[in-house]
């Protein structure tokens, strides 16, 4: 299995940036499609993008398309969420996670492995 580490999040001000970082152990970081999601208090979790093994490929929510930026080092077992142009209703709690497939999904049920999540508060 593979564990799954989230750091990056805090407080920012709308307009702002914030670079997420989610770090991988456990097994083969670059043979796992990896996702970010995220949970609002008394909302579902949604999905925020995913990216392929090789980094070649990735894939935005709508709400976040041109704003949101994935990425990936796999020489760092790291994966990045830069977030631009923040508003107040990006405000949640984000999670990474990953699947031992080559692409990733805008599903909940395709990601076996999650992070423990990390927080992101934007003033308005």
């Amino acid at each position: 299995q593979v564990q799954l580490v989230e750091s990056g999040g805090g407080l920012v001000q709308a307009g702002g940036s914030l670079r997420l970082s989610c770090a991988a152990s456990g097994r083969t970081f670059s043979n796992y499609a990896m996702g970010w999601f995220r949970q609002a208090p008394g909302k579902e979790r949604e999905f925020v993008a995913a990216i392929s093994w090789t980094g070649r490929t990735t894939y935005y929510a709508d709400s976040v398309k041109g704003r949101f930026t994935i990425s990936r080092d796999n020489a760092k077992n790291t994966v990045y969420l830069q977030m631009n142009s923040l508003k107040p209703e990006d405000t949640a709690n984000y999670y990474c996670a990953g699947a031992y497939s080559y692409d990733g999904s805008s599903q909940i049920s395709g990601y076996p492995y999650w992070g423990q999540g990390t927080q992101v508060t934007v003033s308005s």
